[in-house]
């Protein structure tokens, strides 16, 4: 069958010569044929995420006219109002971003659903802005986040600017699977539809930087020592470049930009992967912090909303702080500044995903502010943004995930990178003109709580069956009877495609969405957890192991990997 689509797209009027020469490149090789033709890219809870090239299984212009004239046929069923709300569309530097947004606005504009489209490149945080500001009725994001190069993708946003809902998802996924073919005559094209479409301008970005200021904490100690701070940024040739040099020039802080990495390069030519999770992102960088003497470096991914950040050790050298540091010293500075100002109460609640780690638990229940745990992925915090905060139940104080995504305040509901560049400045600035260095603060938070080794670690799957053999796994895990590991009991299993948490003979509902994860509560407080990516082919397992000190908890975690990873086999 892969053959036969192989052939109607060579044969295609609407394919151009370099695309069919493409497709003629590789008429001998049936293994890339099998995967360019074999199954329809799939459209997750995250959007659709592949490798760029022709064929049904890629990321194309095609493939993202598909997309969206479902995207379109879901929106016309809403009404009118729908059509007229319309659509936000934003892109980063990624290979053909421009041009896939471009091919999603031509579709829904013939659609005649409006859009409004931002003629620059944005990051994620100002797209899922944009359509709370615009009252939109839903967000198209280009970009493949912290993926290799030859990637792109297509995310979508609900009107409450989270990335959609599984629910509504599932039912734009619906529309998608009733057009059999990329290449089919239904999804409607007419570059005539232009007046439809309208230019996102400047007073949106203006909002935006307007209702992000309000979140600064230390105003005073930022402008104390804020022209003191030497601070190296990278944009890692992505989005962030011009938004988070604005958001520190209005802190007062003058960030010394590396410039090999400013420009827009789809190539990403300086690194081998533009993710700010790795030290190695962060390499020109760091070099370039040392030759200037300065205190602290950040790195954002393409579409800037993830931050990664290295600081100076004990010892003066750069260290690179996991998603995890972060996030903790974050939630601690943020939580103790609002006990200072007097509001910090029983309202208010913080969130990280549940495998992100377990120090989070301890600090929170230090300040008396409730955490929720939810799946790995920004919408489902947004969804208890929603569900609390927007209803005036509670108030919504910061979220995190592992992965590097942070958020404070409600103007957008996905990681805002911007953000968390403009809170972990004003941060050094406050423990600066306080007198103490922003790694000694983490070394306290440590001998407070007890130090927790976090780690991940990933298998990388390939072929068509990537994703069912991940979720097989996974399954085969929820079948085992495991009552401890490494010697250490395991307390409770949450198993979390059925929503159920069994300890001993008890078993309780989960209260969140489902997704396909097996998560084992160790004696103590950590955790151990098994989940398919949603983004790209790899099973991940990841550790949160506690101990008195750094070497008794990573003494721990080598026992523990080895075991679980016995009980994987």
């Amino acid at each position: 069958m892969y053959k036969d689509l192989y052939n109607d797209w060579l044969k295609s009027d609407k394919l151009k010569s370099s695309e069919k020469n493409e497709l003629e490149a590789i008429k001998d090789d049936k293994e890339e044929l099998e995967y360019r033709f074999g199954k329809n890219l799939e459209f997750g809870t995250a959007g659709m995420r592949g490798i760029i090239g022709m064929g049904t299984n890629m990321m194309n212009v095609y493939t993202v006219k598909r997309a969206s004239q479902g995207l379109a046929d879901y929106i016309k069923k809403r009404g009118p109002l729908a059509k007229i709300r319309g659509v936000a569309i934003a892109f980063d530097t990624r290979k053909f971003s421009r041009e896939f947004a471009a091919a999603a606005a031509v579709v829904l504009a013939s659609n005649k659903i409006k859009v409004y489209l931002f003629e620059r490149v944005h990051p994620v945080p100002m797209l899922s802005f944009a359509v709370r500001d615009l009252n939109c009725v839903a967000g198209i994001m280009i970009t493949a986040s912290h993926n290799p190069k030859e990637y792109n993708g297509y995310k979508l946003y609900g009107e409450d600017g989270a990335q959609m809902s599984p629910e509504a998802t599932a039912q734009v996924v619906k529309y998608i699977e009733r057009i059999k073919s990329p290449l089919s005559d239904e999804i409607q094209y007419s570059k005539k539809s232009v007046k439809y479409v309208k230019f996102i301008g400047k007073k949106v970005d203006k909002h935006y930087f307007k209702k992000i200021t309000k979140l600064i904490l230390s105003p005073e100690e930022t402008a104390k020592v804020g022209k003191e701070i030497k601070l190296v940024y990278t944009p890692v040739h992505g989005s962030g470049f011009i938004p988070v040099t604005t958001i520190l020039k209005k802190l007062g802080i003058k960030a010394s930009v590396v410039v090999e990495q400013e420009s827009e390069d789809p190539e990403f030519s300086t690194v081998e992967v533009p993710n700010p999770e790795y030290k190695e992102t962060l390499s020109l960088a760091i070099s370039q912090a040392n030759a200037e003497g300065a205190d602290v470096v950040f790195g954002t991914d393409p579409d800037c909303d993830r931050l990664g950040v290295a600081i100076r050790n004990d010892k003066g050298e750069f260290t690179a702080l996991s998603g995890n540091e972060t996030g903790v010293l974050l939630l601690d500075y943020i939580l103790g500044r609002l006990k200072d100002k007097g509001e910090l109460n029983r309202k208010c609640f913080v969130v990280k995903s549940f495998v992100s780690t377990s120090l989070a638990k301890l600090i929170a229940d230090d300040y008396k502010v409730e955490l929720m745990e939810v799946p790995v992925g920004f919408k489902f915090i947004g969804e208890k943004i929603k569900q609390y905060d927007d209803t005036g139940k509670r108030r919504f104080v910061f979220a995190f995930e592992e992965s590097c995504g942070y958020l404070r305040g409600t103007h957008a509901r996905d990681k805002d990178a911007v953000v968390a560049s403009m809170l972990f400045a004003e941060m050094v600035c406050y423990y600066t003109a306080h007198g103490v260095k922003v790694y000694d603060r983490l070394q306290e938070i440590y001998a407070k709580y007890g130090f927790v080794c976090d780690k991940s670690v990933s298998t990388v799957y390939s072929g068509l069956n990537a994703m069912r053999d991940m979720n097989a796994v996974v399954d085969k895990m929820k079948t085992k009877d495991i009552k401890e590991i490494a010697g250490i009991k395991v307390v409770a299993k949450r198993d979390y495609s059925a929503l159920k948490r069994t300890e001993g003979e008890k078993v309780t509902k989960i209260n969140c969405s489902s997704v396909n994860a097996v998560y084992y509560e160790l004696e103590g407080g950590g955790f151990i957890c098994v989940r398919p990516s949603g983004t790209e082919p790899k099973l991940k397992v990841y550790y949160s192991v506690n101990g008195k000190d750094r070497l008794a908890a990573e003494s721990t975690f080598i026992a523990v990997k080895q075991a679980f990873e016995e009980l994987m086999k």
